[in-house]
């Protein structure tokens, strides 16, 4: 299913919460949250920030692997204006992936964000360019050593450790990103999360008028919810 373009405009409107929700309302387990990534540029110090677009995906593998394929190209690159970078690390490494100089180079060819299962670093060099980063965590180590880059623009997965869960992520899928987590919708569910968050919203909205005039939480919830 394609989704219009008006419905994928709305649809980065919504918050992750409202976005998770629905898409468990729809029968996708977990909502397509993507546990462990943390909002670290352009920081968390009052500032009110989200990314949001078609996912660009990068499968990194260890430098010492010489059977993967190699990108013709650099992989930063290749990167879609408007789309979310989102570069996939192998697991167990305390080395970044990626770094200031890319985000540099990104901001410059329009991304709208990045994301990235594993770690990143020069942490400041991001929050001055107010680029939108979400990431499992920082090094201070650089990735020519460690990692290089394999596959552009093909399926991943995310691992949710928590609750033994694979989430793939597939090129185009939209990502969606804010300072409560990130939340990953594949296309075909797009419009009916869409019609389920606007329906959510206004509801919310009606229970917190109740709750500011003085009413309780238990009635109005079973009054108005769903």
């Amino acid at each position: 299913m394609v989704a219009s373009a008006k419905a994928i405009q709305a649809l980065g409107k919504f918050a992750s919460c409202d976005i998770g929700d629905a898409l468990v309302k729809l029968g996708l387990r977990h909502g397509g949250y993507l546990s462990g990534l943390k909002m670290y540029s352009p920081g968390s110090s009052g500032t009110v920030a989200k990314i949001f677009g078609p996912a660009y995906t990068v499968r990194m593998v260890h430098a010492s692997d010489k059977t993967s394929p190699n990108p013709p190209h650099h992989f930063v690159d290749a990167i879609p204006k408007g789309s979310v970078v989102f570069i996939s690390q192998p697991k167990g490494l305390i080395s970044a992936c990626w770094g200031g100089l890319m985000s540099t180079r990104a901001k410059k060819l329009g991304a709208a964000g990045v994301v990235i299962d594993g770690r990143f670093r020069d942490i400041a060099e991001h929050r001055e360019m107010n680029i939108g980063l979400f990431a499992r965590g920082l090094s201070i180590l650089g990735s020519n050593t460690f990692t290089r880059s394999s596959e552009l623009d093909v399926p991943v997965e995310y691992e949710n450790v928590e609750v033994d869960e694979k989430v793939t992520i597939t090129p185009g899928d939209y990502i969606l990103g804010d300072q409560d987590g990130v939340v990953a919708v594949p296309v075909s569910y797009i419009e009916e999360c869409v019609r389920l968050c606007q329906e959510r919203l206004e509801i919310d909205e009606e229970t917190k008028k109740c709750l500011d005039a003085g009413e309780e939480m238990g009635p109005t919830i079973k009054k108005l919810r769903k």
